[in-house]
């Protein structure tokens, strides 16, 4: 029977369990479109292929199963780009698919016409277009695969409209297309893990940093267990927030720029590095050859080209987290006996004592940020909700003072650092767990820049919780001035900021604007109960800063716990 090449496509869609796609139609996607209308595909209409993007990658990473978008030709496939380099950066697999011109008209300067594969090929795990009705099916099932096997990541599928158009006989199939990749996880070596196992039993002061690896393998559940065992204290990166929970007594929180300074001072005195799913980012790791310098390192990831590319390390382990992981744990009780580590476990605790001391508290009803944020623990249920962030102040103070307590819970730019993401990666994290309140933790410059897809949310009935820390400024960018560039401000002040309470009620969304922390507490838990997105706009003073703080191009051990003195 012949098909148009826009069914196959809607078959294919199915044949991998796709339920919901985020998209804006347009003239090079309508045939796509009109099969759509005749399926049970939900489609979730954006105001901007950026935010339909940002959703797609919030799903993504909130169910752990790829995200797709929808985008049109020309500026509609350009206006994807920063979404996908977003997904790129942080390991997310999104299927984006992009509308072309017709094949004839390629490479003709045809009216929106765009190279979107040689734009996005840098930012992408893999690209494809389309070039004929009848290979639809094999390029789908591969374009699925490699978006989530291995190191998951966004692949785009480019679709010219007459193939769209095409009708053809197509043979649906699971049939792979993939030359030089292997989807399945890398082989572990055996001698490396026995290697790891009896460097960790004779460690003195063992330290584990988790990434983003260990929640993507689903490896949570072997990083506690691993700790536990080796009475090792577990550091996070930013994206490794949540892969064990931040109110473990082993959890030392997250390490880096704006990390916990006693997790930074507890990476400078360990003796043994084992650094799982972690790609060594510079705002983890500070100066490169300063990071662990007196440990001994272990660095295992999936993806061999990770290794020693920022960070030399002693012993290489390429593989799943999980697997390994799970191999480390049983070389490991073949150990008659692992070396005590009460000296090093009271270390860590005096480090934390130390440091904890030195931070200012918070106290009485003022909105400052660590309050607001510190309710939010109060008030969120673990497993039952998650937090997104935009990026800049509002996303360190998230990182640092929200307790993510289970995976998949804490949702944020950390390669990319995309300014926008918070609130459009929330609506894509509800419509994947409808029944969890989800909150974004935004800034007012972050929110500004995709505030127009409360339309989405309102339309669409995806309730979620905006909490705006509105210090009326680029905060994160004041912040820098403030301490790196003489107080010199320029370009910072966000004037003629809307009001962000009529804002919300302009768009058919409920919001508020509390005055106190007991106002705050009754405001989300209205919200909480609310059928629409409420919009809550907490202000606070635009001298309020994020401490810790390691300086650009400076190490771990430089960290300024406090604000420095003038």
């Amino acid at each position: 029977m012949l098909i148009s090449g826009a069914e196959a496509i809607v078959r294919s869609l199915k044949r991998e369990g796709v339920k919901v796609i985020f998209g804006i139609p347009g003239g090079a996607v309508l045939p796509l479109y009109d099969a759509l209308y005749d399926s049970d595909i939900r489609h979730i209409l954006g105001r901007h292929e950026q935010c339909v993007a940002h959703m797609a990658d919030g799903y993504a990473r909130a169910s752990g199963k790829p995200g797709v978008c929808i985008a049109t030709s020309g500026p509609g496939a350009t206006n994807l780009v920063t979404g996908l380099a977003t997904a790129y950066m942080d390991s997310s697999p999104v299927v984006a698919l992009t509308g072309q011109v017709a094949r004839h008209m390629i490479g003709k300067d045809a009216f929106q016409e765009a190279d979107i594969i040689g734009i996005v090929t840098p930012i992408t795990k893999y690209c494809f277009q389309l070039t004929s009705a009848k290979e639809i099916p094999k390029v789908f099932k591969t374009a699925f695969t490699i978006a989530s096997t291995r190191r998951p990541g966004p692949v785009l599928i480019d679709m010219p409209v007459d193939v769209q158009r095409e009708q053809a006989e197509i043979e649906f199939t699971d049939e792979l297309d993939i030359k030089g990749y292997d989807q399945n996880p890398p082989w572990i070596n055996s001698d490396k893990i026995k290697k790891a196992a009896e460097v960790l039993a004779e460690a003195e002061r063992p330290l584990i940093l988790a990434g983003g690896g260990v929640i993507l393998s689903g490896a949570h559940v072997e990083l506690l267990t691993l700790a536990e065992m080796l009475s090792a204290p577990v550091a996070t990166t930013l994206m490794g927030k949540g892969s064990i929970s931040e109110d473990h007594p082993l959890c030392l929180g997250m390490m880096g720029m704006h990390g916990k300074a006693y997790a930074n001072y507890a990476a400078i005195e360990c003796d043994v590095l084992l650094a799982i799913g972690t790609r060594f980012s510079d705002r983890t790791t500070g100066k490169f050859d300063e990071f662990a310098k007196g440990a001994y390192k272990i660095h295992v990831d999936i993806d061999s080209a990770e290794i020693n590319k920022n960070v030399r390390v002693d012993l290489p382990i390429v593989g799943d987290a999980k697997e390994v992981l799970r191999s480390l744990i049983k070389e490991l009780k073949k150990c008659k006996r692992l070396k005590p580590r009460n000296a090093w476990f009271n270390r860590v605790r005096e480090l934390r004592f130390a440091f904890e001391q030195g931070v200012e508290e918070q106290q009485g009803s003022a909105l400052r940020p660590s309050s607001v944020i510190k309710l939010l623990n109060k008030l969120l249920e673990p497993g039952k909700s998650i937090v997104t962030t935009g990026v800049g102040q509002n996303q360190m103070w998230s990182a640092l003072h929200y307790l993510a307590r289970t995976p998949r819970s804490f949702i944020t730019s950390g390669g990319l650092g995309t300014m926008g993401f918070g609130f459009p990666a929330a609506l894509g994290a509800k419509v994947a767990c409808p029944d969890k309140v989800v909150v974004d933790i935004d800034g007012d410059g972050s929110f500004l820049m995709t505030e127009q897809d409360l339309a989405t949310s309102v339309t669409e009935g995806i309730p979620v919780i905006v909490v705006i820390l509105n210090n009326s400024s680029l905060g994160m960018v004041r912040q820098w001035q403030h301490l790196m560039y003489k107080r010199r401000f320029i370009a910072i002040d966000l004037k003629g900021v809307p009001d962000f309470v009529k804002l919300a009620h302009a768009y058919g969304a409920e919001g508020m604007r509390p005055g106190s922390l007991e106002e705050l507490e009754k405001a989300l838990k209205e919200a909480m109960k609310c059928e629409v997105t409420t919009v809550i706009d907490v202000n606070i003073s635009p001298e309020e800063r994020v401490f810790p703080m390691v300086l650009p191009g400076r190490a771990l051990h430089e960290v300024l716990a406090n604000e420095p003195k003038s």
